[in-house]
C-alpha cells in the first residue's frame, strides 16, 4: 500500500502526473504547490522558497492525515539565460525552489517517515548530471539535488527509502514562459509526465529494505542524455 504521499508542485507537470497515478494506486496523494490543485487532492499552498512555509505545510498535512508513508518532490522552476542576464533575484530563486525547497520538505518530513519506513523519491534532471550553457541556475539546482540525494541515501541507509529520479525533458507546461530559444523545437520527442510518475510509483511500490537508488527516465532521443 502506498499510504499518505506527500507531492511538491503537485498542481501541475510531473507533480500532477504523480498525485493522479498515487490515487489510482490506491494511495492518498498530499500536494504541496504555491498553486491550487485540481483533482480534489488534500492540499497546502506555500512557497518552497520560504522555509518556514514548506516547513508548515508538511507538518499541517502530515497531522492532518495521520503520517506520511512518502514524498516526492518533484515542484521545480527555471530561470534561462546567460549569468550576467538574468537577474540575482531569479537566478536565487530557483536555488531556492529546487534545492532548498527539496531539503525543507525532506527534512520536516523525516519524523514521519522513520516512523513509517517510508520513502523519499527526490527529482533532479538530465542537467543534474550534463552541464549546459545559459542554465546555471537550473544546473546549479539539480547538481546540488543529485548531491544532497546520494548523501541522504547514505546517511538513511536501514531508516527511511532514498531513490534519486533524472528525468529528461517532459510534455509539460514547464517550457511555456520561457523564451522561444530556449524551447524545445518542433521536433523535439519528449516523455509524457504520466510515464515518469510511473516510475515514481515503482520507487515507492518497493517492499521494505528493498529500494531503487537512482533511476533515469528518458525520451529514446533524449539529447541531454547522456
Amino acid at each position: 500500500m502506498l499510504g499518505n504521499v506527500l507531492i511538491t508542485g503537485g498542481a501541475s507537470g510531473l507533480g500532477r502526473a504523480t498525485a493522479t497515478a498515487v490515487a489510482k494506486a490506491g494511495g492518498r496523494p498530499l500536494v504541496v504547490d504555491v498553486d491550487e490543485p485540481d483533482g480534489g487532492f488534500e492540499h497546502v499552498r506555500a512557497d518552497l522558497a520560504d522555509r518556514e512555509q514548506a516547513e508548515r505545510a508538511v507538518r499541517e498535512l502530515a497531522e492532518r492525515t495521520g503520517g506520511l508513508d512518502g514524498v516526492v518532490t518533484a515542484a521545480g522552476i527555471d530561470a534561462c539565460g546567460r549569468l550576467e542576464d538574468v537577474a540575482a533575484e531569479q537566478w536565487e530563486r530557483v536555488i531556492a525552489v529546487n534545492l532548498l525547497g527539496t531539503a525543507a520538505v525532506v527534512r520536516a518530513a523525516l519524523p514521519y517517515l522513520r516512523t513509517s519506513g517510508g520513502k523519499v523519491v527526490t527529482v533532479a534532471s538530465t542537467l543534474g548530471v550534463r552541464a549546459l550553457s545559459d542554465a546555471t541556475a537550473y544546473c546549479a539546482s539539480k547538481f546540488g539535488v543529485v548531491g544532497f540525494t546520494r548523501a541522504l541515501a547514505a546517511e538513511l541507509a536501514g531508516q527511511v527509502g532514498v531513490t534519486l529520479l533524472i528525468p529528461g525533458g517532459m510534455r509539460t507546461n514547464f517550457f511555456d514562459d520561457r523564451p522561444e530559444q530556449y524551447k524545445p523545437g518542433p521536433d523535439a520527442r519528449l516523455n509524457q509526465p504520466e510515464d515518469v510518475a510511473s516510475a515514481i510509483l515503482f520507487a515507492l511500490g518497493q517492499p521494505q529494505g528493498c529500494e531503487v537508488r537512482e533511476l533515469v527516465v528518458c525520451a529514446s532521443t533524449e539529447t541531454s542524455w547522456p
